[in-house]
């Protein structure tokens, strides 16, 4: 009863960071740091856009700011419209029905995650260029000699972004809203045959409903990457935000102009965000014990029609633009200096630039982890660990110019301050690029966290408890038991945050040094000028690297499946 009387006490901040049963730890407040480290250039970016001068809106309203909106809503409605159909299609396809090239197809619709979108619209510009391969090759077949005679619509365009975006950018929804249908019971949708409903209604009445969570997290991921997206959106001449928040800081050099428009922005994510948190907050069951789909056989034609109708999204959004960079670099090698000096210098900065982000994002998602896994296992300070590797992995959900945006004022005041103590002229930090390394590992590391944390999960407590028994300390532990046991999850997430460093166009533009040239850079600016000498040697490469993560991703969906 005494205790019942007792007033309510709660942890004074003293009392959470220090004392015998400490709840922060060292390992904890590194974690915060962290978590408060990506959140601050968010927090920057509003401070920027409320300091600022509003009497260039007038402006901005009139002649800028409404065809912006407007493009950007219509983008991300026609992409989400588009992956959601042939995202779901492929996967209900190659889940349900048993046709010619079935096994290929199911690992070969994710080949276009390794295609940034602006190689995409890069490649097929060239190919459907009025004069290029492909429509000289149709007017040959018609018989015609001139473009004046036929030429095929442009493709810089609203609708060609959206269909381009779109053929790259499917795979995301494929790959949630495969997992869902291969996991649902098969007797659901046998019950609802025997109750009358055609494979077409229970298709729409049972599947897709049960399907919807993973539909709303593809989706989601697709509409950010559209938002994140610059290259392909200026170079189909779509005036986007994204476009217009670069346009502003770049050419008219106005940051607080640029930070207000990326405020207007950062509303998008947000209801983005809210949209992909309603559509999965009624998660489906486990039914890991429950009989799967069998798939149904489809013989003849029918089966060759629809192995091609599915193929389509790879032949259009991979294999097409591939081709296309392998004969134009085939030509360029055949050169007596197919490999210049600016082109080797792009590619030593982009090895060095995804090099340090991987090496960074490792260590610093190894930290927010760790401090997840300590925080779950000791059951102290409750919320702590969702919240910590919520906002530590925000980045990736904020754009690439956004996000820059945010981090330039306070990592510019630290880089002066540091000139000034160190008393040296420039920028030491912007000239050696260890800004644009530390916003990008910023960007990526919810990559890292993700897998990270999911390998901590798979190691029981008993191992820790074991190894600490036999005497070995914590670091010897994690040495010993955990590393080796972590080292499948770290090699595949160190090749994800690798590949997407390497590829990364908006961040790089942005906070790039002097003279720095990226691989992305370097094909931006040839697209730019409208040049095409090294830029499909620089996109070729950029594939390349993209490719091994999804050959990665391919061999770990095959080995569940097994």
């Amino acid at each position: 009863m005494d205790s019942i009387n007792k007033p309510l006490q709660f942890p004074t901040l003293r009392g959470l960071v220090s004392g015998p049963q400490s709840l922060l730890t060292p390992l904890h407040i590194g974690a915060l740091c962290v978590a408060l480290g990506v959140l601050t250039p968010v927090v920057a970016l509003i401070w920027q856009a409320t300091q600022a001068d509003l009497s260039h809106w007038d402006n901005l309203m009139t002649y800028v700011l409404p065809s912006a909106l407007k493009n950007t809503a219509l983008l991300l409605a026609g992409v989400a419209v588009m992956v959601g159909v042939i995202g779901v299609g492929s996967a209900w396809a190659v889940t349900a029905w048993d046709f010619p090239g079935r096994k290929i197809l199911s690992w070969a619709l994710l080949l276009p995650l390794a295609m940034p979108t602006y190689i995409v619209a890069f490649a097929w510009l060239d190919l459907l260029h009025p004069i290029g391969p492909l429509q000289t090759f149709i007017r040959f077949l018609l018989g015609f000699d001139s473009p004046r005679q036929f030429r095929l619509p442009d493709l810089r365009s609203l609708s060609g972004a959206i269909i381009l975006l779109g053929l790259v950018l499917y795979p995301y929804v494929y790959l949630t809203t495969r997992a869902m249908f291969i996991s649902q019971p098969a007797h659901l949708l046998e019950a609802a045959r025997t109750l009358g409903c055609s494979a077409t209604g229970t298709f729409f009445r049972v599947a897709l409903p049960m399907a919807r969570p993973a539909l709303a997290v593809g989706i989601s991921l697709a509409l950010l990457e559209t938002l994140n997206d610059i290259g392909a959106s200026e170079f189909l001449g779509v005036q986007t935000l994204t476009v217009t928040v670069y346009t502003t800081w770049i050419s008219r050099s106005d940051l607080s102009a640029a930070a207000q428009i990326a405020c207007m922005m950062l509303m998008f994510i947000f209801f983005i965000l809210t949209l992909e948190f309603y559509g999965r907050r009624k998660q489906g069951f486990s039914s890991r014990s429950l009989r799967e789909i069998q798939p149904t056989r489809v013989l003849g034609w029918r089966g060759w029609l629809l192995g091609g109708v599915i193929s389509l999204p790879v032949v259009l959004g991979f294999l097409a633009p591939v081709l296309f960079l392998i004969w134009e670099s085939a030509k360029r090698i055949g050169d007596e200096n197919p490999i210049s000096t600016s082109l080797l210098s792009a590619l030593q900065n982009t090895l060095s630039l995804a090099a340090g982000t991987t090496l960074v994002v490792v260590c610093v998602s190894m930290l927010v982890a760790w401090s997840a896994r300590h925080s779950a296992a000791d059951n102290a300070m409750p919320g702590f660990r969702r919240s910590v590797m919520r906002l530590a992995s925000l980045g990736y959900a904020v754009p690439g110019t956004i996000l820059a945006i945010g981090f330039l004022t306070p990592a510019m005041a630290v880089d002066r301050w540091l000139a000034d103590l160190l008393d040296v002229r420039g920028l030491p930090l912007m000239s050696a690029g260890i800004l644009l390394v530390i916003c990008c590992a910023m960007r990526f590391q919810a990559i890292a966290i993700g897998a990270l944390d999911s390998g901590l999960g798979r190691i029981p407590p008993s191992l820790e408890q074991a190894s600490r028994l036999l005497g070995e300390n914590g670091a010897g532990t994690f040495a010993r038991v955990h590393f080796p046991l972590l080292r499948p999850a770290l090699v595949s997430s160190a090749l994800l945050v690798f590949a997407d460093a390497m590829k990364e166009l908006p961040t790089t533009l942005l906070l790039r040094p002097v003279n720095f040239e990226t691989l992305a850079t370097l094909l931006y600016a040839e697209a730019a000028r409208g040049t095409y000498e090294e830029g499909a040697i620089a996109a070729l490469m950029i594939v390349l690297a993209g490719t091994l993560p999804v050959i990665l991703l391919v061999r770990h969906q095959m080995t569940r499946r097994g």
